[in-house]
């Protein structure tokens, strides 16, 4: 919970809703691949991060607004066993209202809580600026900038982001797939 939105683990009810996001072309603009065609895709990845929460006590969430309406997803998951990976999404009639900034704190803080020798890091495309603006308000700091690897286009460019300094087995395990 934070001072504006309900956040809650993922269940398959929550498909619908989901799919609208996932298959929003504007919302996935910076990041076509993350982008999905069938529900079913986002049915798989509501069950991967159902068994996140599972394995991890933490994961990601479903941000609501206080009377209920889906406002989109966010939280951490463990990447790789190696960090805790920040990721956010929200409805574009929610954007630049700070919802970002509220679920990235509270999903920091929730991580901090259970594995404190994690460090927290974001995985984004080069040229998604709202959201290398909102990790960098998040305290995060760029340690690897390089080509992103299994992405079609090969001008595409990744970055990392983590909130203290990564050793190169880390770099390595969070861009090397």
């Amino acid at each position: 919970m934070t001072s504006r939105l309900r956040l809650s683990e993922p269940v398959p009810e929550d498909l619908a809703e989901m799919f609208a996001l996932y298959s929003d072309p504007l919302v996935w603009g910076p990041d076509p691949l993350s982008r999905h065609e069938t529900p079913e895709q986002t049915a798989r990845t509501i069950s991967n991060w159902r068994a996140g929460w599972a394995r991890d006590g933490h994961g990601m969430w479903v941000a609501r607004e206080p009377d209920g309406t889906f406002a989109g997803i966010g939280g951490t998951f463990v990447r790789y066993g190696v960090a805790w990976n920040l990721g956010f999404r929200l409805l574009p009639r929610c954007w630049g209202r700070g919802y970002a900034q509220e679920i990235s704190a509270a999903a920091r803080e929730a991580a901090a809580a259970l594995r404190p020798e994690l460090p927290m890091t974001a995985y984004l495309l080069e040229g998604n600026d709202r959201s290398r603006r909102t990790v960098e308000r998040a305290g995060l700091k760029r340690m690897w900038r390089g080509p992103d690897a299994g992405n079609p286009d090969p001008a595409a460019i990744r970055l990392l982001y983590a909130d203290r300094p990564l050793d190169a087995d880390v770099i390595r395990a969070l861009t090397d797939f």
